[in-house]
């Protein structure tokens, strides 16, 4: 086992993993900007370093300064978390030419799985459905787009090979915005990641989005920790995420985890990773495999028991699997929402200082956050403060659980979008699980 750890990240996945790793006996280093300087995971860290200015390209995307505060500290791994680097092959491999561990899967599986067309024809000849659309990168030629778009059928999608959140993505629902529709995903692509490729995809209408959990060892053990839907969305945002999906049957669930083992297998992977679907009139359609913890997590925890973050580091250090697929057991309902400093009308980010700061407790009730009564939330990174997660033995049980929780829940000082989350709670498709992935904009333009 390693004796230390530097996370690399911030906030609540930050002090995540540093509970993971002292539980497991392991010392932490925090990295920090100056903006972060009195931040929950650099206090409660065994060391802290200092890597630069508050811009995240300054400090949480700086790979050298990262490196040299691994280096000076005489950390044995680095953990990415979630966002930042977590998913950037190149420093995956930089962190292991540098003599440390990189707590993921190698580089080249990050590499494949990032890009988007690759890893659809990857995962199509591992035997995963995919949704129809375009054999690899569009061209130039714009004639081949009109054809792929003709064979498939409108809507389609024009999608960014590097994106996520969104970014570079334009719903395109004629002939006559194409064009117009592909240059702007391109342009926007190009801004955000630093690369304009992009490919088309057939447009599959209100469906699901679910998504699998795997953990696999270095041994060749791959075992699934069930489903989550993480259905309720804006602006392809995850709002609120639960496990199990109310719009899987049994035999629909155990099928398409054996069918992720399977492909997870072959791929020769290792570490934690989600292999996400769309899931529409009862087929699954292959939308991306994320190759980092993932920020809802913490429902599947809840609902096997298992610590993901543990056996993500247990893994990393060589360790095999402690148990097979069949061991695995899965217990009630859990569901997580997440709270944001953000205007619950109007999400616009509200950072500032936490005047008043009281988290909900009782049975079922974990909340993971860094947040503490006189902390300044910053204006440079994302505006996830806290995530509410709650555990029962059925999801009515976890829905007024939910609610209880979030009145319970006193944040003052910055507006937070507790009030959108009660809201919400109270919408009979969210009551009754009958919600889709648009179903929140179109309540919203309703």
């Amino acid at each position: 086992m390693f004796d230390k750890v530097l996370i690399a990240n911030r906030g609540e996945i930050a002090v995540r993993v540093h509970r993971a790793c002292r539980e497991l006996g392991i010392r932490t280093v925090a990295i920090h900007s100056t903006a972060d300087a009195d931040a929950m995971h650099a206090r409660v860290a065994d060391e802290s370093v200092c890597i630069g200015p508050p811009p995240a390209k300054d400090s949480y995307l700086n790979i050298p300064a990262i490196i040299a505060a691994g280096e000076i500290t005489n950390a044995d791994a680095i953990h990415p978390g979630y966002g930042f680097l977590s998913e950037n092959a190149e420093f995956a491999s930089i962190v292991e030419e540098h003599g440390f561990t990189f707590i993921g899967p190698t580089a080249e599986h990050i590499r494949m799985m990032g890009d988007k067309a690759r890893a659809k024809e990857t995962v199509q000849n591992l035997g995963l459905p995919v949704v129809p659309g375009s054999d690899g990168p569009l061209g130039p030629d714009m004639a081949d787009a009109k054809a792929i778009a003709g064979e498939i059928g409108y809507p389609v999608l024009v999608k960014a090979v590097s994106g996520g959140g969104g970014r570079g993505m334009k719903r395109i629902d004629s002939a006559d915005t194409l064009i117009e529709s592909i240059v702007g995903a391109r342009a926007e692509s190009k801004a955000a990641f630093g690369d304009d490729t992009v490919y088309l995809e057939k447009l599959v209408e209100r469906p699901r989005h679910i998504e699998v959990q795997i953990l696999a060892d270095n041994f060749g053990n791959v075992v699934h920790l069930g489903e989550r839907d993480c259905s309720i969305q804006r602006r392809h945002q995850k709002l609120l995420e639960e496990a199990p999906s109310p719009a899987l049957n049994k035999a629909q669930r155990e099928d398409i985890g054996q069918r992720v083992v399977h492909a997870v297998q072959e791929l020769g992977y290792r570490g934690v990773g989600t292999i996400e679907f769309l899931f529409a009139d009862g087929e699954f359609y292959f939308i991306e495999m994320n190759t980092r913890i993932q920020v809802e997590h913490p429902v599947t925890e809840a609902i096997t028991g298992i610590d993901l973050v543990r056996e993500q580091i247990r893994v990393a250090a060589g360790a095999p699997l402690g148990y097979t697929q069949e061991e695995i057991t899965f217990s009630g309902h859990a569901i997580e929402c997440r709270v944001n400093a953000e205007d619950p009308e109007t999400f616009r980010p509200s950072p500032g200082c936490i005047a008043g700061y009281h988290p909900p407790g009782g049975l079922g009730v974990r909340v993971d956050s860094a947040m503490y009564q006189g902390y300044v939330v910053p204006p440079f990174y994302d505006s996830l403060i806290a995530k509410v997660i709650v555990h029962g033995t059925n999801r009515n049980e976890c829905l007024m659980r939910l609610r209880r929780a979030l009145d319970e829940y006193v944040i003052t000082g910055v507006e937070t979008t507790i009030p959108f989350h009660l809201k919400l709670l109270s919408e009979p498709d969210v009551v009754n699980g009958t919600y889709d992935i648009q179903w929140l904009e179109r309540e919203r333009e309703s």
